[in-house]
């Protein structure tokens, strides 16, 4: 028995984790070198292994609950953490010339993934599932939310900052009579988009936000300020300010860390969202406090797991429909992604924020929209 094996046993009895064990969330392990690869790569490791076969769980959502809610991440320190923290805190990683990374590695995977995986809509963010049955109508429910929240009204002109597949654009020009824009890093996201909305009063740019500078009423951006990174939060806010009237509301709908970090998850960052870290609270505010004034903050993380879940069980159901092109590999990568995400929603790790700005204060105060 190797000292790794013993000391992840321990820490893993923290979590409520039994190695070998009968239980839906208990780990089990295939290959003795799980142990060792964890300690010296972390999460990345971790990741990989399960990728690579070493380890199995019946129900990865609820492993990962268990994991971050005993903090076991924190606990861990590899030694290949270093060169990515290093890289975070010297290099701006989402710089114009990076921007586009994000884009061919995950939002351009194939349109046929995302069809089967998402609403009808193709919404690429939390649901809203206060009043709602399933994922259609939380995904109509949050959209028609961030239209309330805006004050959004015939005629008025909309900006939608990574636009994704034009789900929010079209829906407030169907609904509220708006006329938008809609950006993307994305070509087959903008290509579907401009499609999807032909025929109403919708643009649909593939463009950076770097370099907006026109007039709207109102500003959204819905699950693209993870994609911003540190060093350009305020060159971001700038530029949203730069863009709205006087009078106008800018709603960030945003996944948020409970505490600052400077450097993404290392399998993440791999495998999923290159480039991509979470805001904290404290970096949105010290950013936005030069030009807006925070009218309402709305946490509904809580939403995300019951969302993640949704999608997975689609993509799963699906899976055979698209398993020739993507492989086993990718089947396991990617349902580690979902489950995990929902996991770490679950345990309340990661927040989803939905924050509502002005540039002067609302006339009378704000009324909170929910």
């Amino acid at each position: 028995m190797s000292s790794y094996y013993k000391k992840a046993r321990n820490l893993f009895a923290e979590a409520d984790i039994e190695i070998n064990g009968n239980r839906a969330w208990d780990i089990q392990v295939f290959d003795d070198r799980l142990y060792k690869r964890v300690f010296a790569e972390g999460s990345l490791g971790l990741g990989e292994a399960y990728m690579d076969k070493w380890w199995e769980v019946e129900a990865l959502d609820q492993f990962f609950c268990k994991l971050l809610s005993a903090r076991l991440d924190s606990k861990i320190n590899p030694y290949k953490m270093i060169w990515l923290i290093l890289q975070s805190r010297l290099l701006n990683l989402q710089s114009i010339g990076r921007a586009f990374q994000v884009a061919h590695k995950h939002y351009e995977l194939g349109n046929d993934l995302f069809n089967l995986m998402l609403d009808k809509r193709k919404v690429y963010t939390c649901g809203y599932w206060k009043n709602a049955a399933d994922l259609n109508q939380a995904q109509e429910e949050k959209l028609d939310l961030v239209c309330r929240k805006l004050g959004l009204r015939k005629n008025q002109r909309v900006l939608d900052i990574g636009c994704g597949w034009g789900s929010f654009v079209k829906f407030a020009a169907e609904n509220y009579g708006a006329k938008a824009v809609g950006v993307t890093i994305s070509k087959h996201q903008a290509d579907f988009a401009k499609t999807n909305c032909e025929g109403l009063p919708i643009e649909i740019r593939l463009q950076d936000y770097r370099k907006l500078n026109e007039k709207f009423d109102h500003i959204v951006s819905l699950g693209m300020f993870e994609h911003v990174g540190p060093k350009n939060y305020n060159k971001y806010m700038q530029i949203a300010s730069r863009c709205l009237k006087e009078d106008g509301v800018f709603l960030l709908h945003t996944i948020g860390g409970f505490k600052t970090c400077h450097s993404p998850d290392p399998w993440i960052n791999k495998y999923i969202f290159p480039n991509g870290i979470l805001p904290s609270m404290k970096e949105i505010s010290s950013a936005a406090e030069k030009y807006f004034i925070l009218e309402d903050l709305h946490n509904f993380g809580a939403d995300y797991d019951q969302t993640l879940m949704a999608w997975y069980k689609n993509f799963d159901v699906n899976w055979k429909q698209i398993r020739e092109k993507y492989g086993e590999r990718f089947y396991r990568m990617w349902a580690y992604y979902l489950l995990g995400c929902a996991g770490a929603f679950r345990a309340r790790n990661i927040q989803l924020w939905q924050l509502v700005f002005t540039k002067n204060g609302k006339l009378g105060g704000y009324s909170r929209i929910t």
